[in-house]
């Protein structure tokens, strides 16, 4: 049951001619009043012919007549409008349940609290089968306004527990961080000019998919500005950027002027402040060696990335960035990826919108690696390989699934939703981009005494599984897989053991599919070396232990740290 209340108004007479009258889009039927403050002498247009819309007008405005007759300033945002609709598949209510369920969304609105004579007047009109709605004069029978803040809130309650109740449809709590939906006039005006969507849904896609192409929020403006997006920022006396609003070329209102929306009426992540919070973190200095060792291309680097998701998680502001930075990949992935996959993706990045945003704050610091990755993707010429592009897409799957249980532990109920349908798309895509690359990697499996060898290996490393793994269709492409990695120097033991620790298979649809690309992204880099690695750590206790004279107060190492960093012979 959803109760979506709408902005103040001035005209009840007007309301009331809507409601009575045919309908606009919606057939009405017999309407009538069902409830109100009081329904004995209510004129009712619907029930007695001999009342009139304006008589009942004039019944409900009585209250603000007289206020406005003893003060000078005049009240002319007293109407307060609220349909009631229930869901396609719920049963047929009749009146007197209607009637019941609009006493309490009133009461819970602060409208008509419970046992207060001198409440606000109201009715509920029902012309439909399926909702009715509430019209109620924000001015009490003393004069004074209601306390209606967080209304919404609370007649969302409500709501949940009508369902319950009713044995109704039940839906999710809210929390304050879903989108406004498009008004009754911004869709009959889409429909009207034939645009596929309201101007505000439009921006936000328009926004969402610039987030992954700018540094920081001036590059943003001007990216969209190059779009063709009409973007009017505001500025303070020194220039600083201080707001935006953005407008959809050809929205224009009956002056013939661009009609502009604030980023915050848009979506509530798109405010000038999350959105510089989003883009404009510090990245810290990387160490010299990280930088030879990263693979060249972004695809590569965003496999990478994904791991820092998985493993910093138990902070919640860090996840929380971490997962906005997620959808940020997930955007800049669907922009660059081959053209059979674009639509499947890009369902993903819309379905992921609402899993972006809680009201855990983000400590967008701590997603840098993330968010650059998705930056380096949105900007690259170069598109994936068929392999790459499947372990990315793997890795987005598990990513999503590491977050749709984090919302769940949190009991986000909308956002956790949201990963679960994005899943549903980037599994699709995985599997997709994983076929070809299973088929060819079958097509040369290795010999029978290596893949035995292989057998035991995966016994040995992943016990749990193995029976699982050895069975799954997939398990000749893993074997080719593994033996590639042995003869490029790796240990598939220790690849298994790795791979089985950075993503878990009990949930796995299917375990061997999974190792091959996180195995063939694993393996793609060097083998170990050990004299390497000695080497390192020598040179990094070197310098932690001051071993120049000008170090540490010009104190050299003493002869015990020399011995205990001199190579072994």
């Amino acid at each position: 049951m959803i109760a979506a209340i709408k902005p103040a108004g001035g005209n009840t007479r007007g309301l009331l001619a809507y409601l009575y009258g045919p309908g606009r889009h919606d057939e009405h039927l017999d309407p009538h009043v069902v409830t109100g403050f009081a329904v004995l002498g209510m004129p009712d247009p619907g029930r007695n012919p001999d009342a009139t819309l304006t008589q009942l007008a004039r019944h409900l405005d009585e209250p603000v007549q007289l206020r406005n007759s003893e003060f000078g300033k005049k009240i002319t945002d007293h109407v307060w409008h609220c349909p009631v609709r229930a869901a396609p598949e719920d049963r047929h209510l009749s009146d007197t349940e209607w009637a019941d369920i609009a006493q309490r969304i009133v009461e819970a609105a602060g409208i008509a609290p419970p046992g207060d004579d001198l409440a606000c007047r109201w009715i509920a009109v029902r012309h439909a089968d399926d909702h009715i709605h509430i019209l109620a004069i924000t001015v009490r029978e003393d004069g004074r306004r209601p306390k209606l803040h967080d209304s919404g809130i609370r007649v969302g309650d409500a709501c949940r527990q009508i369902e319950a109740d009713y044995g109704l449809r039940q839906l999710k709590k809210g929390d304050r961080t879903a989108g406004r939906r498009p008004t009754q006039a911004e869709m009959h005006k889409a429909e009207r000019l034939g645009w596929e969507q309201t101007s505000r849904d439009w921006l936000q896609d328009r926004i969402r998919t610039a987030i992954p192409h700018a540094s920081n929020t001036e590059e943003l403006l001007a990216y969209l500005e190059a779009d063709g997006i009409a973007i009017k920022p505001r500025r303070g006396p020194s220039g600083d950027l201080l707001g935006y609003s953005a407008g959809l070329p050809g929205d224009l209102n009956k002056d013939g002027e661009q009609i502009f929306h604030p980023g915050g009426k848009i979506a509530p992540d798109l405010t000038l402040p999350k959105l510089k919070a989003r883009l404009e973190t510090t990245a810290p200095e990387e160490h010299p060696t990280a930088r030879r060792e990263r693979p060249t291309t972004p695809w590569y680097q965003a496999t990478d990335a994904l791991d820092t998701l998985n493993s910093d998680m138990t902070d919640d502001t860090h996840a929380q960035a971490h997962i906005t930075a997620l959808g940020e990949l997930i955007e800049a992935t669907s922009q660059k990826a081959p053209d059979h996959f674009r639509a499947e993706l890009r369902a993903a990045s819309g379905a992921f919108t609402r899993a972006q945003r809680s009201q855990i704050r983000a400590e967008n610091q701590a997603a840098h690696t993330l968010r650059r990755a998705a930056r380096d993707i949105a900007h690259t010429a170069t598109g994936p390989e068929g392999s790459v592009f499947a372990a990315l897409l793997a890795a987005l799957v598990w990513a999503t699934i590491v977050a749709a249980r984090w919302h769940e532990a949190k009991n986000h109920a909308h956002q956790a939703e949201a990963a679960r349908q994005t899943l549903h798309h980037l599994q699709t895509a995985a599997d997709h981009a994983l076929t070809p690359v299973v088929d060819k990697l079958t097509a040369r499996q290795p010999t029978d005494h290596t893949r035995r060898t292989l057998v035991h290996d995966v016994r040995a490393a992943i016990p749990d599984h193995a029976d699982r793994i050895l069975t799954d269709p997939a398990w000749p492409a893993l074997a080719t897989v593994l033996a590639d990695a042995e003869a490029g120097g790796h240990k598939p033991h220790q690849l298994l053991k790795e791979a089985a620790a950075q993503r878990e298979l009990t949930t796995a649809r299917q375990p061997a599919r999974v190792l091959i690309t996180r195995i063939q992204h694993t393996s793609r880099k060097p083998a170990p070396n050990p004299r390497a690695e000695a080497a390192r750590r020598r040179s990094t206790l070197l310098s932690g232990t001051g071993s120049s004279p000008s170090s540490a107060g010009g104190i050299s190492a003493g002869p015990a740290v020399r011995r205990a960093v001199r190579p072994r012979r």
